[in-house]
């Protein structure tokens, strides 16, 4: 026989979901407040102990060891950057080469695999082509 103290049951069930919710949030909190802080007291301790004795060498330029000499201005050849975008263009895409291939050995899956893994180097194909075609891959 139920006790009448007049709460419904379902009520206090779900007081005590909420409680473990709020609880599992509070300790991802702390952790980003004690993060927080230790980058803070780190900081601080860094600015404390170190020493300042600002020299006009101390607040020249810095570049590669090398003093500066005229503008900041410096043309630059795009190309380098084409080539490294080229570069992380497929060395992201053969990160998934490996899942896949781990896909492709288990058992039903094989054949749609296959397929979706020659469709995905057709494009880089197609992809490897266009920069072929416009003249990116050439060094000059």
């Amino acid at each position: 026989m139920r006790e009448p103290t007049g709460v419904d049951p379902s009520v206090i069930a779900s007081q005590y979901v909420a409680a473990d919710y709020f609880q599992a949030y509070s300790v991802v909190g702390m952790l980003a407040v004690v993060g927080v802080l230790f980058v803070a007291v780190a900081f601080g301790a860094g600015r404390l102990l170190r020493p300042v004795v600002p020299t006009p060498e101390k607040l020249m330029t810095y570049e590669c060891g090398v003093d500066p000499v005229g503008e900041g201005w410096a043309h630059t050849q795009v190309r380098y950057y084409v080539y490294a975008f080229l570069y992380v263009i497929f060395a992201v895409d053969s990160i998934f080469l490996f899942p896949w291939a781990t896909v492709f050995a288990a058992d039903g899956y094989g054949a749609t695999t296959l397929v979706e893994m020659f469709i995905f180097l057709g494009f880089l194909a197609v992809g490897l082509l266009y920069a072929y075609k416009k003249g990116v891959l050439t060094w000059t």
